[in-house]
């Protein structure tokens, strides 16, 4: 049985904090388990990626107990802005680095040119972290995240009932939502929030009084997570997940929405074209629209909302799509195959 060291933010568990990479993480370490893995979690707490110097010194402490040839797979929110922690360790363990999200500035490159191989959670990230660090190609490689299968959401006549699964924070562009949202007051639409709201305070004070100030407080629901059950629930009662990202390197949340048959409306940057893909007959299964533009975003609300024959063909193009997503076995054997692989090295 081979050993692997997983290092993972404090608050992976945390019901209250959901996030894409905890549940990669999770799905990874229980994943690897189930290949015969001896997994040895080590969840550090702290303010990652931003460390005090005493969690920077835990850290080093935790890598400085473990026997040498170790294998090590490191969250790359705990991994990417500590290269001077990671480089003494950089010869007598074999380091992986898992990244999420790209950091992308001179300690990061450091760290990750101290590891003995960096998986990417897509295709978009690993060219990002080849064309910002000079990293052997043959060191980075791409483990996407899996999805879990789901009933096919019945969906509602007039579209109207959307969702968008976020923290809101300025980055997942929620203003640029409530805008576009204003826009299409005269339409009938709910739209459900879900996601944290304690990661930039100001930010959400703001967007509720924006709210209140465009008369859509009564229509837009800032629901706080959720996780489990309420979480599927709220996929299933949906007609269209918006994600007005201003920048995503994957977006879960998409797959999970295409796993059910909901079609997406998203901003094209990032991963997200990718993530969302195409059905087999070559249809996109939702639109997209250029980020930071609440024009084009209300504009294709207002087309997905009064188009009865474009629903009609994105929902056919989502279920489609949904045959063809990969679960989370596939991304648990390409990660288990970079570990084995910096094992050998």
């Amino acid at each position: 049985m081979t050993a692997v060291h997983v290092v993972l933010p404090g608050d992976i568990d945390d019901p209250a904090n959901p996030s894409g990479g905890n549940a990669y993480d999770r799905h990874a370490c229980r994943g690897l388990a189930a290949l015969g893995w001896a997994v040895r979690e080590h969840p550090v707490p702290g303010g990652w990626p931003h460390p005090a110097d005493r969690e920077r010194a835990e850290l080093a402490g935790l890598l400085a107990g473990l026997p040498d040839g170790a294998v090590v797979l490191l969250d790359g929110l705990v991994a990417s802005t500590v290269p001077d922690v990671l480089t003494p360790h950089a010869g007598r363990l074999r380091l992986v680095v898992l990244v999420h999200l790209p950091i992308e500035d001179d300690a990061e490159g450091r760290a990750l040119a101290a590891a003995t191989a960096v998986v990417a959670t897509s295709d978009w990230t690993r060219r990002r972290l080849l064309d910002r660090y000079r990293l052997a190609a043959s060191r980075v490689v791409v483990a996407e995240p899996g999805v879990d299968p789901a009933p096919v959401a019945a969906g509602t006549p007039g579209g109207g009932r959307l969702l968008c699964v976020a923290a809101v924070t300025p980055i997942k562009g929620h203003d640029v939502l409530a805008a576009a949202l204003a826009h299409v007051a005269d339409l009938d639409w709910t739209c459900d929030w879900v996601g944290p709201l304690d990661r930039d305070p100001r930010f959400v004070d703001l967007m509720r009084r924006r709210l209140a100030g465009t008369g859509l407080a009564g229509r837009v629901r800032l629901t706080g997570p959720r996780a489990g059950d309420d979480l599927a629930a709220a996929y299933a009662a949906a007609d269209l997940l918006v994600l007005p990202s201003r920048r995503e390197t994957y977006g879960m949340v998409v797959t999970e929405a295409l796993a059910r048959g909901v079609p997406v409306l998203a901003g094209d940057t990032g991963g997200l074209p990718a993530t969302l893909g195409h059905a087999p007959d070559g249809d996109r299964p939702g639109l997209l629209v250029p980020p930071e533009d609440p024009g084009a975003t209300a504009d294709a609300l207002r087309r997905w909302l009064t188009d009865p024959a474009l629903r009609e063909r994105l929902r056919r193009a989502a279920r489609q799509r949904r045959l063809t997503l990969t679960g989370w076995p596939v991304t648990v054997d390409r990660l288990a195959t970079a570990l084995k692989e910096a094992t050998a090295a």
